[in-house]
């Protein structure tokens, strides 16, 4: 996407990362994370659980902008974000805003 024009101070502006943690045994498979998660971090596995489930996994490592969405919409608290510390985002590239 192009935006014609950009923020004046978008170089100082920095977004938050997170890391998305699942707890597979606890997921009953419901996709709630998947559906809602706005980057699409998320996709439903091929695997099974020890329940019977396909849980989620992560596909897109590193995208995570910790909204805890997924966190919030998971009726069996089975999934959560960690939001990174600076120092790590530090050493990893940051795709740049179009011009």
């Amino acid at each position: 996407m192009q935006y014609w024009r950009t923020p004046l101070d978008a170089e100082q502006m920095t977004s938050t990362r997170g890391d998305v943690l699942i707890i597979a045994d606890r997921c009953k498979g419901c996709a709630f994370c998947v559906e809602y998660c706005p980057l699409d971090v998320l996709a439903m596995s091929d695997r099974f659980n020890r329940k019977g489930y396909h849980p989620p996994e992560v596909v897109k490592s590193g995208e995570c902008v910790n909204c805890n969405l997924c966190e919030m919409i998971c009726p069996e608290f089975a999934i959560f974000s960690v939001e990174r510390k600076p120092a790590e985002l530090a050493t990893e590239r940051v795709p740049e805003v179009a011009r």
